[in-house]
């Protein structure tokens, strides 16, 4: 039995909190990177110099992740999402992660920065299972320490 068997209210408010302020990781799949390719018309390259960064992993290796500005906004942010229709699996499946569904703790204690926890659409917990599977599956694009491509071609 979990928390949200019977169901969380979330709706985003557009705070752009998880966006900004506050130092992160947006870690990007493979299918992150092409949609953000395609969004931007970039090729993979360009993509990569101009709004990545790479990261160590848990696993030793380094992984490809968004930049944040100095103030730690989100590269792509600039008075919202300036690539919403194509934003990372990450962004879209917040706040249904893992380690904020693990215990009621971690959600309460995301409630106080996020203000959209807690208030308007009632997700089912077949509709949370669904984005945090999808969270869940979005493994980071690898590369090896040479920065070619490692193990998710």
């Amino acid at each position: 039995m979990s928390f949200f068997d019977n169901g969380l209210h979330f709706t985003c408010t557009c705070c752009s909190h998880c966006c900004r302020i506050e130092p992160g990781f947006v870690f990007l799949s493979h299918e992150d990177l092409t949609k953000l390719c395609l969004w931007f018309n970039l090729t993979e390259d360009q993509f990569v110099e101009q709004y990545c960064r790479m990261v160590p992993y848990y696993d030793g290796t380094n992984v490809l992740c968004l930049r944040e500005t100095n103030a730690y906004d989100c590269i792509l942010w600039d008075n919202g999402c300036t690539a919403y229709g194509a934003r990372p699996v990450q962004c879209a499946t917040y706040p249904f992660w893992t380690r904020l569904l693990s215990r009621i703790f971690f959600w309460n204690n995301e409630k106080k920065s996020c203000p959209g926890i807690g208030t308007g659409k009632l997700w089912t917990k077949n509709e949370i299972m669904n984005q945090l599977s999808l969270y869940e599956h979005n493994e980071p694009l690898h590369y090896l320490k040479n920065n070619s491509r490692g193990k998710n071609n």
